[in-house]
Protein backbone atom coordinates (compact mmCIF):
# COMPACT_ATOMS: atom_id res chain seq x y z
CA UNK A 1 0.00 0.00 0.00
CA UNK A 2 1.42 3.52 -0.82
CA UNK A 3 2.20 5.52 1.79
CA UNK A 4 -0.02 8.02 1.15
CA UNK A 5 -3.15 5.30 1.41
CA UNK A 6 -1.49 4.11 4.56
CA UNK A 7 -1.93 8.03 6.04
CA UNK A 8 -5.27 8.12 4.81
CA UNK A 9 -6.09 4.81 6.31
CA UNK A 10 -4.69 5.75 9.29
CA UNK A 11 -6.77 8.97 9.58
CA UNK A 12 -10.07 7.13 8.77
CA UNK A 13 -9.57 4.83 11.77
CA UNK A 14 -8.77 8.16 13.76
CA UNK A 15 -11.81 9.87 12.56
CA UNK A 16 -14.27 7.07 13.70
CA UNK A 17 -12.58 6.53 17.08
CA UNK A 18 -13.56 10.11 17.71
CA UNK A 19 -16.66 9.71 16.28
CA UNK A 20 -17.55 6.89 18.37
CA UNK A 21 -15.99 8.44 21.06
CA UNK A 22 -18.48 11.48 20.70
CA UNK A 23 -21.67 8.99 20.16
CA UNK A 24 -20.59 7.27 23.67
CA UNK A 25 -20.83 11.16 25.16
CA UNK A 26 -23.70 11.77 23.68
CA UNK A 27 -25.13 8.43 24.80
CA UNK A 28 -24.20 8.97 28.28
CA UNK A 29 -25.33 12.01 28.42
CA UNK A 30 -28.74 11.42 26.85
CA UNK A 31 -28.92 8.46 29.94
CA UNK A 32 -28.01 11.28 32.08
CA UNK A 33 -31.19 13.10 31.20
CA UNK A 34 -33.54 10.59 30.95
CA UNK A 35 -32.29 9.93 34.68
CA UNK A 36 -32.59 13.09 35.99
CA UNK A 37 -36.41 13.10 34.43
CA UNK A 38 -36.75 10.20 36.36
CA UNK A 39 -35.42 11.18 39.71
CA UNK A 40 -36.78 14.94 39.71
CA UNK A 41 -40.53 13.19 39.47
CA UNK A 42 -39.62 11.56 42.65
CA UNK A 43 -38.42 14.27 44.56
CA UNK A 44 -41.49 16.53 43.60
CA UNK A 45 -43.62 13.40 44.68
CA UNK A 46 -42.22 12.94 47.73
CA UNK A 47 -40.34 9.68 46.97
CA UNK A 48 -38.01 10.22 49.50
CA UNK A 49 -39.26 11.25 52.37
CA UNK A 50 -36.56 11.41 54.26
CA UNK A 51 -35.15 13.67 52.53
CA UNK A 52 -32.21 12.04 51.03
CA UNK A 53 -31.27 10.13 47.85
CA UNK A 54 -29.97 6.67 47.65
CA UNK A 55 -26.10 5.97 47.43
CA UNK A 56 -24.83 6.67 43.55
CA UNK A 57 -24.35 3.06 43.72
CA UNK A 58 -27.89 2.05 44.89
CA UNK A 59 -29.45 4.30 41.91
CA UNK A 60 -26.94 2.74 39.46
CA UNK A 61 -28.53 -0.77 40.50
CA UNK A 62 -31.96 0.42 40.48
CA UNK A 63 -31.71 2.28 37.38
CA UNK A 64 -29.49 -0.55 35.26
CA UNK A 65 -27.62 2.70 34.86
CA UNK A 66 -23.40 3.18 35.14
CA UNK A 67 -21.94 5.20 38.32
CA UNK A 68 -20.58 8.15 35.95
CA UNK A 69 -24.54 8.52 34.77
CA UNK A 70 -25.92 8.86 37.96
CA UNK A 71 -23.41 11.55 38.55
CA UNK A 72 -24.21 13.21 35.83
CA UNK A 73 -27.95 13.01 36.25
CA UNK A 74 -27.16 13.99 39.72
CA UNK A 75 -25.15 17.50 38.70
CA UNK A 76 -27.92 18.25 36.18
CA UNK A 77 -30.42 18.29 39.43
CA UNK A 78 -27.86 20.02 41.37
CA UNK A 79 -27.70 22.93 38.75
CA UNK A 80 -31.59 23.12 39.09
CA UNK A 81 -31.42 23.63 42.78
CA UNK A 82 -33.18 20.37 43.79
CA UNK A 83 -30.26 18.44 45.42
CA UNK A 84 -26.73 19.50 47.17
CA UNK A 85 -24.03 16.92 48.14
CA UNK A 86 -23.33 16.92 52.05
CA UNK A 87 -20.20 15.51 52.95
CA UNK A 88 -20.94 12.46 55.21
CA UNK A 89 -24.85 12.67 54.67
CA UNK A 90 -25.09 12.17 50.62
CA UNK A 91 -26.94 14.02 48.09
CA UNK A 92 -30.17 15.30 49.81
CA UNK A 93 -33.06 17.37 48.83
CA UNK A 94 -32.68 21.20 49.25
CA UNK A 95 -35.99 22.93 47.11
CA UNK A 96 -39.52 22.15 46.75
CA UNK A 97 -41.71 23.34 43.88
CA UNK A 98 -45.44 23.45 44.48
CA UNK A 99 -47.86 21.73 42.30
CA UNK A 100 -50.44 24.24 40.24
CA UNK A 101 -53.19 22.08 38.60
CA UNK A 102 -54.42 23.13 35.13
CA UNK A 103 -57.54 21.24 34.99
CA UNK A 104 -59.44 23.20 37.85
CA UNK A 105 -59.88 26.95 38.15
CA UNK A 106 -59.13 28.15 41.15
CA UNK A 107 -57.02 31.16 42.81
CA UNK A 108 -53.87 30.63 44.06
CA UNK A 109 -54.69 30.50 47.63
CA UNK A 110 -57.19 27.61 47.11
CA UNK A 111 -54.73 25.88 45.18
CA UNK A 112 -52.09 25.88 47.38
CA UNK A 113 -54.33 25.72 50.13
CA UNK A 114 -52.04 22.53 51.85
CA UNK A 115 -49.23 23.84 51.51
CA UNK A 116 -49.00 27.12 53.74
CA UNK A 117 -49.94 30.66 53.55
CA UNK A 118 -50.28 33.13 50.43
CA UNK A 119 -50.21 36.63 51.00
CA UNK A 120 -50.30 39.29 48.07
CA UNK A 121 -48.13 42.33 48.24
CA UNK A 122 -50.07 45.20 45.94
CA UNK A 123 -47.54 47.14 44.17
CA UNK A 124 -49.67 48.94 41.80
CA UNK A 125 -53.15 49.47 41.57
CA UNK A 126 -55.47 52.18 39.85
CA UNK A 127 -57.61 52.67 36.75
CA UNK A 128 -55.79 52.70 33.26
CA UNK A 129 -56.79 52.70 29.58
CA UNK A 130 -57.23 49.44 28.30
CA UNK A 131 -54.75 48.81 25.47
CA UNK A 132 -56.29 47.74 22.69
CA UNK A 133 -54.94 44.07 22.83
CA UNK A 134 -56.98 44.39 26.46
CA UNK A 135 -59.72 45.58 25.46
CA UNK A 136 -60.15 43.35 22.82
CA UNK A 137 -60.00 40.77 25.32
CA UNK A 138 -62.33 41.82 27.71
CA UNK A 139 -64.88 43.15 24.92
CA UNK A 140 -64.71 46.67 25.68
CA UNK A 141 -63.98 50.09 23.38
CA UNK A 142 -60.10 50.66 22.99
CA UNK A 143 -58.91 53.29 25.83
CA UNK A 144 -61.94 52.64 28.29
CA UNK A 145 -60.51 52.63 31.51
CA UNK A 146 -59.69 49.34 33.34
CA UNK A 147 -58.51 48.63 37.16
CA UNK A 148 -54.55 47.65 36.51
CA UNK A 149 -53.43 45.49 39.45
CA UNK A 150 -49.73 44.53 39.96
CA UNK A 151 -49.24 41.92 42.62
CA UNK A 152 -46.69 40.29 43.97
CA UNK A 153 -47.50 36.58 45.54
CA UNK A 154 -45.79 35.26 48.50
CA UNK A 155 -46.32 31.10 49.44
CA UNK A 156 -44.91 31.01 52.99
CA UNK A 157 -43.10 34.28 52.49
CA UNK A 158 -41.36 33.46 49.62
CA UNK A 159 -41.61 35.20 46.25
CA UNK A 160 -43.44 33.18 43.68
CA UNK A 161 -45.12 35.12 41.42
CA UNK A 162 -45.89 38.38 39.71
CA UNK A 163 -49.39 38.85 38.71
CA UNK A 164 -50.22 41.86 36.04
CA UNK A 165 -54.22 41.87 35.81
CA UNK A 166 -56.59 44.06 34.53
CA UNK A 167 -60.48 44.17 35.04
CA UNK A 168 -63.63 46.14 33.55
CA UNK A 169 -63.66 49.27 35.88
CA UNK A 170 -67.31 48.38 36.48
CA UNK A 171 -66.38 45.71 38.21
CA UNK A 172 -62.75 46.66 39.38
CA UNK A 173 -64.07 49.67 41.14
CA UNK A 174 -65.31 47.62 44.30
CA UNK A 175 -61.95 46.40 44.41
CA UNK A 176 -59.90 49.37 45.44
CA UNK A 177 -61.05 48.86 48.66
CA UNK A 178 -61.13 45.13 49.26
CA UNK A 179 -58.73 43.16 51.05
CA UNK A 180 -56.20 41.73 47.76
CA UNK A 181 -53.66 41.33 50.61
CA UNK A 182 -54.81 38.45 51.83
CA UNK A 183 -58.05 36.98 49.58
CA UNK A 184 -58.05 36.08 45.79
CA UNK A 185 -59.43 38.01 43.03
CA UNK A 186 -61.64 35.15 42.55
CA UNK A 187 -63.34 35.21 45.36
CA UNK A 188 -63.69 39.35 45.62
CA UNK A 189 -65.34 38.91 41.87
CA UNK A 190 -68.10 36.05 42.52
CA UNK A 191 -68.76 38.08 45.38
CA UNK A 192 -68.67 41.41 43.84
CA UNK A 193 -70.85 40.12 40.81
CA UNK A 194 -73.30 37.46 42.36
CA UNK A 195 -71.89 34.50 39.34
CA UNK A 196 -70.15 31.87 39.66
CA UNK A 197 -66.88 32.50 37.63
CA UNK A 198 -67.25 29.98 34.67
CA UNK A 199 -64.12 29.26 32.25
CA UNK A 200 -60.95 30.29 31.56
CA UNK A 201 -58.67 30.12 28.32
CA UNK A 202 -54.99 29.49 29.34
CA UNK A 203 -51.60 29.64 27.64
CA UNK A 204 -48.70 28.77 29.21
CA UNK A 205 -45.15 29.54 27.99
CA UNK A 206 -41.63 29.78 29.11
CA UNK A 207 -40.10 33.42 29.03
CA UNK A 208 -36.19 35.21 30.30
CA UNK A 209 -37.46 37.40 33.18
CA UNK A 210 -36.94 41.19 32.31
CA UNK A 211 -34.74 43.08 34.87
CA UNK A 212 -38.21 44.10 37.01
CA UNK A 213 -39.67 41.09 36.90
CA UNK A 214 -36.22 39.14 38.21
CA UNK A 215 -35.64 41.65 40.77
CA UNK A 216 -39.59 41.39 42.10
CA UNK A 217 -38.89 37.83 42.32
CA UNK A 218 -35.68 37.67 44.17
CA UNK A 219 -34.30 35.84 40.82
CA UNK A 220 -31.48 35.86 38.29
CA UNK A 221 -32.10 38.47 35.61
CA UNK A 222 -32.81 36.24 32.34
CA UNK A 223 -33.71 33.22 34.44
CA UNK A 224 -36.83 31.35 32.44
CA UNK A 225 -39.81 32.06 34.70
CA UNK A 226 -43.02 30.29 33.34
CA UNK A 227 -45.38 32.72 31.97
CA UNK A 228 -49.42 31.94 32.12
CA UNK A 229 -51.95 34.37 30.56
CA UNK A 230 -55.33 33.47 31.63
CA UNK A 231 -58.38 35.29 30.57
CA UNK A 232 -61.30 34.37 33.21
CA UNK A 233 -64.83 34.21 32.06
CA UNK A 234 -67.97 34.84 34.67
CA UNK A 235 -70.66 31.86 34.16
CA UNK A 236 -72.71 34.38 31.93
CA UNK A 237 -69.72 34.11 29.92
CA UNK A 238 -68.51 37.49 29.94
CA UNK A 239 -64.73 37.76 30.24
CA UNK A 240 -63.91 39.66 33.49
CA UNK A 241 -60.52 39.04 34.51
CA UNK A 242 -57.17 38.88 31.91
CA UNK A 243 -54.14 38.04 33.84
CA UNK A 244 -50.12 37.65 32.92
CA UNK A 245 -48.73 35.63 35.63
CA UNK A 246 -44.81 35.29 36.23
CA UNK A 247 -43.85 32.05 38.49
CA UNK A 248 -40.78 31.30 39.61
CA UNK A 249 -40.00 28.28 37.53
CA UNK A 250 -37.93 26.39 40.77
CA UNK A 251 -40.65 26.76 43.08
CA UNK A 252 -43.70 25.39 41.12
CA UNK A 253 -44.61 22.54 38.92
CA UNK A 254 -47.73 22.54 36.44
CA UNK A 255 -50.17 19.65 35.89
CA UNK A 256 -53.40 18.83 34.86
CA UNK A 257 -55.40 15.70 33.72
CA UNK A 258 -56.66 15.38 30.56
CA UNK A 259 -58.83 13.12 28.77
CA UNK A 260 -58.44 12.02 25.11
CA UNK A 261 -61.76 13.01 22.86
CA UNK A 262 -61.29 12.78 18.40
Amino acid sequence: MPPSDRIRDHAGQGATTVAAHRARRRLRADQARQLADLLRHQLLTDGFPDGTLPHESALATDYRASRNTVRQALDLLRAEGLVERLPGVGTVVVAQKYPHGLDRLMGLAETLLEHGRVTNEVRTMGPAPAPTPVAERLRIPPGTDVLYIERLRRLNALPLSLDLTYIPLDIGTVLLGADLENTDVFRLLETITGQRLGHAEITLEAVNADAHSAAVLEAPRGTAVLMLERLTHLADGRPVDLEFIRFRGDRITMSGLLHRSL
